[in-house]
């Protein structure tokens, strides 16, 4: 905006805009030989009217322009109007006049002033000014300066020319205000529909917030979890297994029974819900899941056949995946502690501990020694011996009773169970490993710490002598072992072996000199019952080559095996020699 104009007004000429000469008195001949009064025959008035119908600025500084020469002696030699760039002179003003000196106009710095112009001995340039300062200039010329009729016609037509510029400016004013009032007052509907979005948004954010924070405050669980999701959302909302197992639901419809999926079909779900950052649509579900460090502990999903989920429905299932994800990897987190907690305990109970500070120790992980216990060893052979063998025993023997101690030795896995387990156990191994070649040896009851280890003594010699009879697959308990409980923990080894030496002895010996199994023979033919047949079958040979090799033991032996007392003492040794002496000669 041009800066404020001089104090002088623009309406009215200065003395210095007047050169009389002793000639000019009133009621004289102008040089065009027009009198005064008919200088201006009302055409102010009739001017006036086109210029404050006029809406452009440039016209408007024309049709004044074009007025002057009707005022008297005088020619409009330029016109200009102020920018924000300076002065800009009004295209078709006069053009075959002189020039005048644009430089010059700016040196008056919005002031009224003289110009130069050749053959012209008057040259005023009058400022047009508004109430926000000047608005432009309109340069007038003349052969002499005007007398007072011609100044007080000049600063008229300078004032309407002026107010009519200032209408038209405060007209763009108004125009432009009001144009910019209403675009900000569509902007600030704009903004106000976004900040109830806003406030709407943040508001049930704060919702699902808060819902989560309480189930997490409440100690959190996987029921609490899809309840508060299936409240939030008013979907079913459901927790299920990598494998494709219902974990958890919160509802209504839930299925009965719950549909089985494929391996195939499971993993090309996971596979396809793993490529997406968040919630996926999978058919009537939205399904996302929780994979805290990578590692996919859990599916969450909601039931939406309908589709009717929203922006809400989905922050609240992404929100429900985070909060799965940290309790999924929390409780990984303590069962990983309690498995490494309870293994050193069985391990040092195994092994023989103090009472007092065993008790401690399985009150701290939520075990009751205090009750009746079993040991119990699994043996599958062909079995990698990693933690899936021993995942895979501990879900077999999970019973209501409390979770078992357990832990692993070499290719065995053993437990300390309240459960006593039966053949369902073995049954249930045999499905899961897909091998039906297990044992499981189970101990007699144990009433405190310190008979777990003759307890787990028990159970490796019930295992031992379930793989090595007839029927090596399959479970035995310590207390159906009959006469074999004497040869059990406890026993002297010495002893023992004196007692096969004195039965077995020249049968060994024949057998680690010649590279024959006699011992062996003879083993199997009682474990046949004396059986020819099922003997022969047992060992893979003739009937013929059977009665040859009893024949041969007769005599190296020199024993009578018709004899009862004689047939009992080489049974239990051979038995000896095989389950406590493994067979070494």
């Amino acid at each position: 905006m041009a800066r404020q104009p001089s104090q002088r007004p623009s309406a009215h000429l200065s003395d210095q805009a007047v050169t009389r000469r002793p000639s000019d008195t009133a009621g004289t001949e102008r040089p065009d030989s027009r009198p005064l009064a008919a200088l201006d025959p009302h055409g102010l008035l009739v001017l006036s009217h086109a210029l404050f119908t006029c809406a452009e600025q440039s016209e408007i500084v024309r049709l004044a322009m074009g007025h002057v020469s009707a005022l008297g002696p005088y020619r409009a030699e330029a016109g200009y109007l102020a920018t924000g760039d300076g002065l800009f002179r009004v295209p078709g003003s006069n053009a075959g006049a002189p020039t005048v000196d644009d430089a010059r106009m700016k040196e008056l710095d919005e002031t009224d002033g003289s110009v130069f112009l050749p053959e012209r001995s008057w040259n005023w340039a009058f400022g047009l000014r508004g109430a926000g300062g000047l608005l432009g200039y309109i340069v007038i010329s003349s052969h002499s300066g005007p007398d007072e009729q011609g100044r007080f016609l000049l600063s008229t037509l300078v004032e309407l020319t002026s107010a009519a510029l200032a209408l038209v400016a405060s007209r763009a004013a108004y125009h432009r205000n009001t144009g910019e009032l209403s675009r900000l007052g569509t902007e600030r509907d704009t903004a106000l529909r976004k900040l109830d979005t806003m406030r709407s948004k943040l508001h049930l954010q704060k919702t699902v917030h808060e819902a989560l924070a309480r189930v997490a405050a409440q100690g959190g669980g996987e029921d609490a979890i899809t309840q508060a999701l299936y409240e939030l959302t008013g979907l079913s909302a459901l927790i299920e297994d990598r494998f494709g197992n219902l974990r958890s639901w919160a509802g209504p419809d839930q299925p009965d029974p719950y549909p089985v999926r494929s391996v195939a079909h499971q993993e090309g779900m996971l596979r396809q819900v793993a490529r997406e950052a968040g919630p996926v649509r999978v058919k009537d579900r939205l399904i996302t899941l929780a994979r805290p460090r990578g590692e996919l502990l859990g599916v969450l999903a909601l039931e939406d056949p309908e589709a009717t989920a929203d922006e809400h429905t989905m922050f609240a299932l992404d929100h429900a995946q985070r909060s799965l994800a940290q309790e999924l990897m929390h409780m990984r987190e303590l069962t990983e502690v309690e498995l490494r907690l309870s293994r050193q305990l069985i391990d040092d109970l195994l092994e023989g501990t103090d009472e007092t500070n065993a008790y401690a120790r399985a009150e701290a992980i939520g075990h009751d020694l205090q009750r009746t216990h079993y040991v119990v060893v699994v043996h599958w052979p062909g079995n990698t011996p990693d933690d899936s063998f021993t995942r895979a025993v501990e879900r077999a023997t999970a019973t209501t009773a409390t979770r078992p101690l357990i832990t692993r030795r070499g290719d065995r896995v053993v437990l300390l169970t309240e459960a006593r387990p039966d053949d369902a156990v073995h049954a249930a191994l045999a499905h899961e490993l897909v091998k039906p070649n297990g044992a499981i040896g189970v101990s007699t009851r144990c009433d405190s710490p310190d008979g777990v280890p003759r307890c787990y003594q028990e159970a490796l010699r019930a295992l031992d002598v379930r793989q090595n009879s007839r029927q090596p697959s399959g479970t035995t308990f310590f207390d159906d072992l009959g006469l074999y409980r004497i040869l059990g923990p406890g026993n002297d080894l010495q002893e023992l072996e004196g007692f096969v030496r004195e039965w077995l002895g020249q049968l060994i010996d024949y057998d680690a000199g010649h590279d024959t199994e006699l011992v062996g023979t003879l083993s199997r033919y009682f474990d046949c019952g004396g059986n020819y047949d099922d003997t022969a079958a047992a060992l893979t040979v003739h009937r013929s080559t059977l009665r040859y090799r009893l024949q041969r033991i007769r005599e190296i032996s020199d024993h009578d095996l018709a004899d009862v007392d004689t047939r009992l003492n080489l049974q239990v040794a051979t038995r000896v020699w095989k389950i406590i002496l493994r067979g070494r000669r």
